[in-house]
């Protein structure tokens, strides 16, 4: 499987952005993906995910409410909608895939996209 994703850019405190993540290969149904950010100078954190089997959507505590991670039915592509951004929501922002079930360790991650940056300024 291989993921890639798009949709990043700079916005203003508040804004909302939609980063869309395609998955491909025979596969791609199989697989749990998440949306993984490294803020600079900071390490990546997963936060949120949706698993294979049953769409089971995680999110880190900070980004309830703001987030929403959906998953089309072929399972070929994961958005994930941000609202009311903060500058502390800067970051590269990677999406990437694991076998069936999310995990919150961004080191149980097998497939990563290039990231896409996200900027959030006024």
């Amino acid at each position: 499987v291989q993921v890639a994703e798009s949709g990043g850019g700079l916005v203003q405190p508040g804004g909302s952005l939609r980063l869309s993540c395609a998955v491909s290969g025979f596969t791609a149904d199989i697989y749990a993906i998440g949306w993984i950010r490294q803020a600079p100078g900071k390490a990546r954190e997963v936060i949120s995910c949706v698993s294979a089997n049953d769409g089971n959507k995680d999110y880190a505590d900070s980004m309830k409410g703001r987030f929403t991670i959906s998953r089309d039915t072929a399972g070929k592509t994961v958005n994930l909608e941000m609202n009311d951004l903060k500058p502390e929501d800067t970051a590269v922002y990677y999406c990437a895939a694991r076998h069936f079930w999310c995990s919150g360790y961004v080191s149980e991650y097998d497939q990563w996209g290039r990231g896409t940056q996200v900027t959030v300024s006024s």
